[in-house]
């Protein structure tokens, strides 16, 4: 399961934040956020940081609630 995607998921859900609210913001199409969000495809570094800014863009909140998730996650792959 992707790190990112799972997170996001989570934080889209949680904060009832659209697929395309978030692809609106991030000037990026729909689709895209879809794979993510379904594991089709893990998102970049630079499109984790662009899913940050828009998510703060929208919600402030979920922008630090999906951080910590991708960031909390790693920390637990790394001390496996």
């Amino acid at each position: 399961m992707s790190k990112a995607g799972k997170a996001l998921k989570q934080v889209l859900e949680t904060y009832g934040i659209s697929q395309n609210q978030l692809a609106a913001i991030m000037g990026i199409g729909r689709s895209s956020i879809n794979r993510w969000v379904n594991e089709n495809r893990d998102p970049a570094s630079e499109a984790v940081l662009e899913i940050r800014k828009g998510l703060q863009q929208i919600n402030p909140d979920a922008a630090g609630e999906f951080i910590r998730l991708y960031l909390d996650d790693l920390e637990e792959k790394l001390e496996e």
